[in-house]
């Protein structure tokens, strides 16, 4: 008797068991599409309404008194990005086209432009990318971060999208679904009663990183604190003018220098007449963000860049600062490891980051 019991209550605690991993089993489900920014949630009370736009630095496209009333009772796109990251201007196609379908149908879209480095916070900066990427909704200036912080923002690009009454009921993070993201918007809309065309979106072609490649680098050395990127002995020495030297050999994924630097928080300026920067990576494409009236030579595993990988802004192995900006320098390989070497023919050039993809 007492055995069968024994057998009884460890066939019962099986069942309570497997019923509980299955309650979990699902709800990490549901999670999972909260998390991939499925539009999951119904139940207001669960919900956060986005923070009131406080803080703002500037205004691009509008005033602040018809800011308030665009937002008022529309379906609100805010995109968080900075003009300089290659993330974020790769989402600007998709959503200038979301501006251009739906903005006669109720949804405002609100860039807030929150900047990583001190030269975006220049507005005439700002101005010219907004007309570059062909930008017609409005643009909050949000210099000092106030705005970011209110909506606990911290990843570039990132989107939040509000229902007629400011509940927020998407938010994604990075590049990508942009099919779903667009869904949402449909649904949003239709929620609005606003009659809309759904049997289509927006065909853009998306871009395809490469499975392996190296992370962004940082030549500041705020934004490279707690990371070896420098691979140079004489390291990161905070607001001081270093004379680098190149050593023997390099380590992939290391950035190393050679002349006189200038250490600063967000960037490395070049102090001496000239100056060199080598990088081995692996990388299907490569970016740089560079200041600086300056000309610089580009070499490939120590050769000049050849038309078929070269880069937008590179034409015969050269490429000409002229604004603060990313630059892209190589647009397609595939595969393999290679050493860039930079060449800077003149002082006062900055370099900030390598960015990949």
């Amino acid at each position: 008797m007492k055995k069968d019991l024994k057998i009884g209550i460890i066939l019962v605690s099986i069942i309570i068991i497997g019923i509980i991993s299955l309650y979990l089993f699902y709800t990490e489900i549901d999670l999972k599409k909260n998390t991939n920014n499925q539009l999951v949630v119904q139940d207001k009370s669960l919900l956060k309404k986005a923070p009131k736009l406080m803080g703002m630095t500037g205004l691009i496209n509008t005033s602040e008194k018809d800011l308030e009333k665009i937002i008022q009772d529309n379906v609100v796109l805010y995109d968080f990005w900075t003009y300089s990251c290659i993330n974020c201007i790769r989402t600007l196609p998709h959503i200038t086209a979301w501006d251009e379908k739906y903005n006669e149908d109720g949804l405002v879209i609100i860039g807030i432009h929150t900047p990583e480095f001190e030269f975006e916070k220049n507005k005439d900066n700002v101005m010219a990318a907004v007309k570059k990427f062909g930008i017609n909704y409005p643009v909050v200036l949000d210099n000092n971060k106030e705005i970011w912080k209110s909506f606990e923002n911290r990843y570039w690009p990132r989107k939040y999208i509000t229902d007629n009454e400011g509940y927020i009921r998407f938010d994604h993070i990075g590049e990508g679904a942009y099919k779903e993201t667009e869904l949402v918007i449909q649904e949003l809309l239709q929620e609005n009663k606003n009659q809309i065309n759904t049997s289509q979106v927006v065909e853009i072609e998306e871009y395809k990183h490469s499975i392996l490649r190296t992370p962004e680098l940082y030549f500041g050395y705020e934004f490279a604190s707690g990371r070896n990127q420098l691979g140079n002995i004489e390291g990161f020495q905070p607001n001081k003018i270093i004379d680098y030297r190149l050593p023997e050999n390099i380590r992939q994924h290391y950035f190393y220098l050679d002349g006189q630097w200038e250490n600063g928080k967000d960037g490395m300026k070049l102090i001496s007449s000239s100056g060199k920067i080598v990088l081995n990576f692996h990388a299907k494409q490569l970016n740089i963000v560079a200041a600086g009236d300056n000309e610089l030579e580009i070499l490939i595993d120590g050769k000049m860049v050849e038309n078929s990988i070269a880069g937008n802004d590179v034409e015969s192995s050269m490429v000409r600062i002229l604004e603060p900006r990313l630059y892209n320098i190589i647009e397609s390989f595939y595969g393999e490891s290679h050493t860039i070497t930079i060449n800077v023919t003149e002082p006062n050039f900055e370099i900030f980051t390598f960015t990949f993809g």
